[in-house]
């Protein structure tokens, strides 16, 4: 049985690390968040202590180290500006981590990290959970089993609605969370280099805070991409539909089907990570270097590779 630290014990996906620590066998010795609505602990992990104060959990996990009780993972949900930091704070004393998407905001920061691993002789394990999908896993032998001068046509359109709130958090300024690409499509992104390879090209054709778009060529596929928070850009069928999130990947005129599956997919991250098979810094970089393009460079307006929501928005 490892012993567990968790940092962002009240935050959305949360309560998935929590089952899957739970699931795997372990223990969530302490664990941590600045908010106290944390009542989902009860269901896996009464016993565990917990602090609201970043500085009295470290404490008790140095403490307990001194008294023979080191942790062996450190899993952060945390806001996406400090996962770089906690994630050294793990690595100086020993302790492998389990971190969330985007694992950073700079390839910068990956490179800061290898020092620290190699420095302290612990771990970066990041949830890629998309990797892990059947229909994922599926697509990804299609294409490897294609021609090998075979390029897809991909369109990536993804809306998730969010309300006022979103932008006043710290997930509407790009310093802390990295803007909408990262923050909303930093997953799908990576989801697109683990199936069709190195990314070769990388254009940006509107940026906004709550919406943005462009198109990527990877070795493997033309992609046209769509990210917003903007209820207004929802298709019509979801509209009617009352729906407030739209996903679709569109591969040359087949969707693929990826809705369902989710249930124990941290779960099972947790099992390849404990086995010694995790996702680690280098698995991050492309998709980290391809939202930190998207976020610096200068948008075009003169692209002929221009998903077809585009024009609906310009």
């Amino acid at each position: 049985m490892k012993k567990f630290a968790l940092i962002g014990a009240g935050g959305y996906i949360a309560p998935r690390h929590l089952k899957a620590i739970k699931d795997t066998g372990n223990d969530l010795a302490v664990a941590m968040d600045i908010n106290d609505s944390v009542g989902i602990m009860d269901m896996h992990f009464p016993e565990s202590e917990f602090f609201t104060e970043f500085e009295d959990f470290a404490a008790y996990v140095e403490d307990e180290a001194l008294k023979g009780n080191k942790l062996d993972y450190i899993s952060i949900c945390s806001p996406n500006y400090l996962h770089t930091p906690q994630m050294k704070f793990a690595l100086k004393n020993g302790i492998d981590v389990i971190c969330e998407k985007p694992l950073v905001l700079s390839s910068e920061e990956i490179d800061t990290l290898k020092v620290y691993e190699e420095k302290y002789g612990a771990k970066v394990n990041s949830i890629l959970q998309l990797r892990l999908h059947p229909s994922i896993i599926e697509l990804k032998e299609k294409v490897m089993n294609a021609p090998e001068d075979k390029v897809f046509d991909v369109e990536l359109t993804y809306m998730t609605s969010r309300g006022k709130w979103y932008l006043k958090s710290w997930k509407g300024s790009d310093e802390k969370s990295g803007g909408i690409a990262t923050n909303i499509g930093v997953h799908f992104y990576d989801m697109l280099h683990f199936i069709f390879g190195d990314v070769l090209h990388n254009e940006v054709h509107y940026r906004s805070e709550t919406t943005s778009c462009g198109y990527l060529e990877f070795k493997r596929a033309k992609v046209k991409w769509f990210l917003s928070i903007d209820s207004k850009n929802l298709p019509e069928d979801a509209v009617v539909g009352e729906k407030t999130t739209y996903r679709s990947i569109d591969i040359e005129g087949e969707q693929l089907e990826f809705s369902g599956g989710f249930t124990d997919l941290h779960t099972q991250s947790y099992q390849q990570i404990l086995s010694g098979r995790g996702y680690g810094l280098d698995d991050n970089r492309t998709a980290i270097e391809t939202v930190e393009n998207i976020r610096k460079q200068i948008v075009i307006d003169d692209s002929m590779n221009k998903h077809p929501l585009f024009y609906k928005i310009s």
